[in-house]
């Protein structure tokens, strides 16, 4: 048994939940949350409905991103003495923007044994029906919420030769898409809606229908976002005016995300690029 109480330390179980349908749950985990003296879940009341249904009635404590830093000294402690403890987060995997790394590095350090309890991953399942042949792929959860910050970042990961997966709020899917159209172009791309639940939505199409989706359909519950690599066309030019002008004639981005790219390209100053951007790109206005 996983309580045995002689045991001198502890074992913390990373404890995969389901991310939708509660019957996608493993047997191992179904055994170790009973079995575990407690279970540290990133939001209780949501990980009460799970234990509720299969009758788990073993005792819960919070760990949530605002208090993971002092949460973990608690339960490393408490593993120090002897009890163990399964980490859940709301769904899937702990630890994919999810809290939980902060546990494990802590446990770790304090020579706790770590047992992970495989499972259900957003990411896995969008994967399996999104269809898309790249062996790769680049993970990259949330954006950041702030305009200037993911655009930038968008930018830096226009060339990448992997499939990119990002995880968005039905809030910020719009934008998210509007920013990937302008600054990647059209790709294929696929979104995994509300998976493994009743009004599970699967889409696979351009970044432009996925786009026009949200403007016709309900946009609830969280997206898995799969967008394609795009042609890896290399820009040509020997020097910094030749590159401003073949972006300004070859792609669709715009004066900022062509400096912000050049810029580190090149490793030149930002304001030296946009600088000189701006008197390639007036050379063509009407």
């Amino acid at each position: 048994m996983v309580n045995d109480k002689k045991r001198e330390i502890g074992v913390l179980y990373v404890a995969a939940t389901p991310i939708g349908n509660l019957e996608d749950i493993t047997l191992r985990c179904l055994r170790i949350l009973k079995e575990v003296d407690l279970i540290a879940a990133e939001d209780t009341r949501h990980t009460r409905k799970l234990l509720t249904h299969y009758a788990i009635q073993t005792p819960l404590i919070s760990y949530y991103r605002e208090k993971e830093v002092e949460r973990s000294k608690q339960l490393v402690k408490r593993l120090l003495e002897g009890e163990s403890i399964a980490l859940v987060s709301d769904a899937g995997t702990p630890g994919i923007s999810d809290p939980g790394a902060v546990l494990v590095r802590e446990a770790r350090e304090a020579h706790i044994s770590i047992v992970p309890l495989p499972g259900p991953s957003a990411i896995s399942t969008a994967l399996s029906v999104a269809g898309m042949t790249e062996s790769s792929f680049l993970f990259l959860g949330f954006l950041p919420a702030k305009k200037s910050q993911r655009r930038s970042l968008l930018t830096e990961l226009s060339s990448q030769p992997s499939r990119l997966i990002f995880y968005e709020s039905p809030r910020r899917i719009q934008a998210l898409l509007t920013d990937i159209l302008n600054i990647m172009g059209d790709r294929q791309a696929f979104w995994g809606r509300e998976l493994t639940k009743s009004y599970e939505d699967l889409q696979a199409g351009t970044i432009s229908f996925l786009l026009e989706r949200t403007k016709t359909s309900p946009t609830k519950g969280e997206f898995v976002l799969i967008v394609s690599p795009g042609t890896q066309e290399k820009a040509e030019g020997e020097n910094l005016s030749e590159l401003l002008c073949w972006y300004r004639d070859n792609t669709s981005m715009s004066l900022k995300d062509v400096s912000r790219k050049l810029s580190s390209d090149l490793a030149l100053s930002r304001s030296q690029v946009y600088q000189e951007a701006l008197t390639i790109y007036k050379k063509v206005d009407p």
